[in-house]
């Protein structure tokens, strides 16, 4: 059975003392890609160095919508620099993050940083890796609205210039929306990315909206060391795990995970085209 991971941040510092053993372990549990999303240049840079390194780890690059401190425009041209690599899949992790959010005008830095990004994106024909958070305890809210409305703009632009992006323009990674906004994200014909929290014992509302993705539009991402799925929560996650988001997603669907493996690694390879 091969298994994707389409988002794990295996740059991080947790994994600097065992990261060889956890592609082994990654490997033996039949992952046959991970994608490692940039937070920030610096970010970016060491997704790359894991790329070039392993040949099962690919790239993204951006600036997540909490690391917007490190963000200028000189960082934003090296970023864009790095997007010409060939294990450079995807701009992200990109997005809108208002779960701190103290002020409007933090807001609006989010939105226009974003919509630089989105561009960005279009003008290197990559598809997009997007973060999505609320305010605190909300399950939706003016997060969703405004990332939505930023999408619509930005996907109209896209077909109206018969743009490949139109198509497959990227994924709202983990997502944690409604209904409703999945929808909107679906018909845009953005993948939905699922993590670990699908296993969590108190998530039916997440399991019925996955109910309700056709299985065509999903990815399976760890968000790894962040999420760990049931029976590993309250752990460290790694990619091997995301075998049990696979195997949430089968009793979901009322298939086996051999299936869902085969559909989401297709996916990925569709959206990221980075090959079988």
């Amino acid at each position: 059975m091969s298994l994707t991971d389409t988002h794990c941040h295996l740059d991080l510092a947790k994994f600097d003392a065992d990261r060889e053993a956890i592609l082994s372990r990654a490997k033996a549990a039949g992952i046959i890609r991970i994608l490692v999303p940039g937070l920030n240049l610096k970010s970016s840079q060491a997704a790359i160095l894991l790329a070039d390194s392993h040949p099962e780890v690919f790239a993204a690059v951006g600036f997540h919508p909490t690391d917007l401190q490190d963000y200028s425009d000189q960082a934003a041209l090296e970023a864009g620099g790095l997007a010409d690599h060939p294990k450079v899949v995807s701009v992200g992790e990109i997005g809108l993050d208002y779960y701190w959010i103290k002020d409007e005008s933090q807001r609006r830095c989010q939105q226009d940083i974003l919509k630089q990004q989105l561009l960005f994106a279009g003008s290197i024909s990559k598809p997009v890796i997007l973060h999505m958070r609320e305010e605190q305890d909300a399950w939706s809210g003016p997060a969703s609205a405004d990332l939505i409305e930023i999408l619509y703009e930005w996907h109209n632009e896209l077909l109206r210039a018969n743009h490949p992006l139109g198509e497959s323009p990227g994924v709202l990674h983990s997502f944690n929306g409604d209904l409703s906004t999945a929808q909107r994200a679906l018909e845009m014909n953005f993948y939905i990315g699922v993590t670990g929290p699908v296993t969590y014992r108190n998530a039916d509302k997440k399991r019925d909206l996955i109910r309700q993705v056709p299985l065509e539009r999903l990815l399976i991402e760890t968000d790894a060391p962040y999420l760990a799925p049931v029976p590993h929560r309250g752990e460290r996650n790694e990619p091997a795990f995301v075998c049990h988001i696979a195997d949430k997603i089968a009793e979901i669907h009322s298939i086996s995970p051999a299936e869902v493996a085969a559909i989401t690694t297709r996916n990925a390879a569709r959206l990221f085209a980075w090959g079988d």
